[in-house]
């Protein structure tokens, strides 16, 4: 659909909009711009809104809240919550009906002008999705365009209510979350998958399930799209059989044997493209720490190559401190340096982030179940750390996989159910030269909004920690 089509298709058009996020109020504003007549669902009372609620009666939006929000959908157009199932029984009989049912992104990727770079992956997608960006504008900058880079999706910004200001030229990067991906029926024109593990597995039906929607970032694409795969991972490398468009390969372990390709030879990373390799940076030249951090910058360079310069990457790799919440140096204090991971929701990306170090660690692990399996995480956690500090819904589920496995004499295990608590606990294990760090390998919602008020919240309490006079110099 066009942009000019869009008030004759919306106007007058009876449309329930199913949940009252990040994403969906914009999408409501913009929809009543367009004339649509707007009924809004939410489990939320009027009180629990807040402000929200104030905001969109005001546009003459109807609302329809409480236990019942999902009862009685008749409207002819329905967007889903990206965390809403679209075949929970209210939404199937609504589709029975002959009710469309759509959600934000989908909108937007049928009326955005531009070229559209899509990121998703069981980890790392958001610093990708952002280095890309950078890489992105950096090059605007430099060969002085004008184009402007819009960045949005799952990272936080709804675009949809940019979409009107978005030019031809222009190059929006994207990223995308299983769930968003899920109903997809278009894929952007260029698309990158990190890695797949086991991750929303309380969501998702199962772990085919999970891996057939991120496959939707690239299972649509036409013969001129583009895709950048993993080739350590068994998931992502398998993905290559059924694409439509080019693919390239990155690997930070080895040059993978056929076509487009980004690899790390000697210290260097290089791109290889049409059978011609170029040395586009050095490692050394990334400040972000962590070989995790090497591959989010291969994949970006995947994702911009023909678009921009090394020169670009270059200048990104070498001043880019990293996104808040993902390996985030909060503080040193009395000979103890203190990270904030509270983005690390699987066990995958805590074992990520405990290989960054080669201090002793101190870790903070727990929080919502995922219905993940932890066992994975044990020996690493084994290797890299001396005391995990256990907190949050899932405690006792990470404790039992470390019993099965065999918790060795030397290691210490915390358990306390209060966070902040639990952070005095981790600052009291640790020692001068350590490093102490929250990790969860778990989701925040047993007790936060999400992972950044986790985040934010460890933070205040570790700066709120005052000098130890007996450790200090004086």
């Amino acid at each position: 659909m066009k942009l000019s089509d869009l008030d004759r298709f919306m106007r007058g058009r009876r449309v329930s909009v199913i949940g009252l996020g990040v994403s969906n109020v914009p999408l409501i504003e913009f929809l009543r711009r367009h004339g649509a007549v707007i009924t809004a669902r939410d489990k939320k009372t009027a009180e629990q809104l807040g402000e929200t609620y104030e905001k969109l009666d005001a546009l003459g939006v109807r609302f329809v809240l409480g236990d019942g929000y999902l009862d009685n959908i008749y409207d002819e157009l329905i967007f889903r919550s990206p965390g809403l199932r679209p075949d929970v029984p209210q939404l199937s009989e609504a589709a029975a009906r002959g009710a469309a049912i759509s959600s934000e992104m989908e909108l937007f990727f049928d009326l955005c002008p531009c070229r559209i770079i899509g990121i998703t992956g069981s980890d790392g997608k958001t610093t990708t999705t952002t280095v890309t960006s950078l890489i992105l504008k950096k090059q605007a900058e430099l060969d002085g365009s004008g184009r402007k880079i819009w960045l949005g999706g799952n990272i936080g910004t709804p675009l949809i209510q940019y979409v009107e200001q978005i030019d031809p030229d222009d190059i929006c990067v994207v990223e995308l979350s299983s769930f968003q991906l899920f109903t997809m029926k278009t894929s952007p024109q260029t698309a990158a998958v990190t890695n797949v593990t086991p991750n929303h597995l309380n969501w998702h039906t199962d772990m085919d399930e999970y891996i057939a929607a991120k496959a939707n970032i690239f299972a649509h694409q036409s013969a001129d799209g583009r895709v950048v795969l993993n080739y350590e991972n068994d998931v992502t490398r398998s993905y290559a059989e059924s694409a439509r468009g080019r693919v390239c390969f990155f690997s930070s372990k080895r040059t993978p044997p056929d076509g487009d390709a980004v690899y790390e030879e000697d210290g260097a990373i290089y791109l290889r493209s049409n059978g011609a390799a170029e040395k586009i940076i050095n490692t050394s030249d990334i400040i972000l720490p962590g070989r995790h951090n090497v591959e989010n910058y291969m994949t970006a360079i995947g994702l911009t190559a023909g678009l921009v310069s090394a020169q670009a990457v270059y200048d990104i790799a070498s001043t880019f401190p990293g996104v808040e919440h993902r390996l985030e140096f909060v503080r040193e204090l009395d000979g103890v340096k203190y990270y904030n991971g509270s983005i690390d929701s699987s066990p995958t990306r805590t074992v990520a982030a405990l290989s960054c170090f080669s201090a002793p660690v101190v870790v903070i692990l727990g929080g919502y179940d995922k219905n993940l399996d932890y066992e994975p995480l044990c020996r690493p956690l084994f290797e890299h750390t001396h005391t995990a500090v256990l907190t949050g819904q899932n405690a006792g589920k990470i404790l039992k996989a470390l019993a099965d496995h065999g918790i060795p004499g030397s290691f210490r295990i915390v358990t306390e159910p209060d966070f902040e608590k639990a952070v005095y606990a981790a600052k009291e294990a640790a020692r001068p030269g350590d490093v102490l760090i929250l990790s969860p390998a778990a989701a925040s919602f047993d007790r936060f909004k999400n992972f950044e008020e986790r985040g934010k919240t460890y933070k205040n309490i570790v700066n709120g920690f005052k000098i130890d006079i007996d450790n200090s110099e004086l």
